[in-house]
């Protein structure tokens, strides 16, 4: 999930969240009330002979709110408008606006909500279609969003780190480690998982030894973070009533959202992680384990065979901690890499990684508590 979407407002000068956890303020650079150097008008010269004269520049307000790239600035512990941001004019520039001129810059909404919730829909349906109509089709769809998000991942981290994790080989033993997940259960996903971590260590051997221990590091994380963590849907589907399971298990990570987005948004005060994702509040997370606790008592009674209520109430706690956290992980991520998506396949969304940030550790937390529940069906 983005980090704006539990509603906090953004972080201003002075507050924790302008921190500067993205990237270090510019060498030099103290203040917006820098002093600027600006030629004296003709005929002004100093008695000393100095033809310039130092003044402070006025400071120009953000409207109430700001705009996307005032945020995007604030969070980046950057002044509203900062050249380093790309966002407004160059310290050469600055100076007073004239009242009734435009400062020349454009305000932008940020994402489009029209595209996110139209893209959202189709997903949703394809998922629904693939899930309950043939489960070896919804198999695919897990092998293919496994893919490309290791493509995503390894090639943000080549990007902005220069490091060199192997595609083919966690692309190759991801969609083996699904398809065992599915086919052998718990033992055969651990098997591929071991294959490709040493497929890793093999590919990577091909090439420049510099670096070796740090890129291949990044390789076994990305086979555990990706489709390992979402092999444990696979398991989940395996069962009797699996596509009811994965239906819970899709259910509760959104409703989680869902209700953190909402009360965070209109009850949203205390920042919970301020210096990896400015926007959530500890209402939002309040709001995510109401809703996922009382929706988790609904399909525990009404979809899983044999299902008590006070176990999706358990299993609704639990769901609501595991995707928050999982949020901030990959927010982790995305900042240490300085990026606000790992990519922009999903319109209004961003990259697949960014929807998966909660399902792939909640995952795991929803197989093992089916288990213990109700059986591996």
């Amino acid at each position: 999930m983005n980090d704006s979407s539990w509603g906090a407002p953004p972080p201003s000068a002075g507050q924790p969240g302008h921190s500067g956890y993205w990237n270090p303020p510019e060498q030099g650079y103290s203040s917006p009330l820098r002093a600027e150097v600006a030629p004296a008008p003709a005929g002004s010269v100093h008695e000393g002979g100095d033809a310039s004269q130092t003044r402070r520049m006025p400071i120009v307000p953000d409207a109430p709110g700001g705009d996307q790239d005032d945020r995007d600035d604030r969070a980046a512990g950057r002044p509203s408008g900062s050249p380093a941001s790309g966002n407004g004019p160059s310290e050469q520039q600055v100076g007073p606006v004239t009242p009734g001129r435009s400062s020349g810059r454009k305000k932008r909404a940020g994402r489009d909500l029209r595209a996110a919730i139209g893209v959202g829909l189709g997903l949703g349906a394809a998922v629904l279609a693939s899930l309950f109509v043939y489960k070896p089709v919804f198999v695919g769809v897990i092998v293919v969003a496994v893919v490309v998000g290791l493509w995503e991942l390894t090639s943000r981290l080549a990007e902005h780190k220069q490091i060199r994790a192997p595609l083919v080989p966690l692309a190759v033993g991801g969609a083996a480690m699904v398809v065992a997940g599915y086919v052998r259960g718990a033992e055969g996903a651990w098997v591929a998982a071991a294959l490709t971590a040493l497929a890793v260590l093999v590919w990577r051997m091909t090439e420049d030894p510099r670096e070796y221990l740090r890129d291949v590091t990044a390789g076994v994380f990305a086979a555990f973070y990706v489709p390992f963590l979402a092999t444990f849907v696979a398991m989940m589907l395996a069962a009797d009533d699996g596509p009811w399971r994965v239906l819970t298990f899709l259910l509760l990570t959104v409703v989680s959202d869902t209700g953190a987005y909402a009360v965070g948004w209109r009850f949203g005060r205390h920042k919970l992680a301020p210096r990896i994702s400015p926007g959530k509040t500890r209402e939002g997370l309040l709001g995510a384990v109401a809703l996922a606790m009382a929706v988790g008592a609904l399909c525990m009674h009404f979809l899983i065979d044999g299902g008590i209520w006070w176990q999706g109430l358990l299993l609704g706690l639990a769901v609501a901690v595991s995707a928050t956290l999982g949020d901030l992980g990959e927010s982790m991520i995305k900042r240490d890499l300085g990026i606000k998506d790992m990519g922009t396949l999903l319109p209004g969304h961003g990259g697949i990684m960014d929807r998966l940030d909660s399902l792939l550790p909640t995952a795991p937390v929803v197989w093992l508590s089916m288990v213990l529940f109700v059986g591996a069906g």
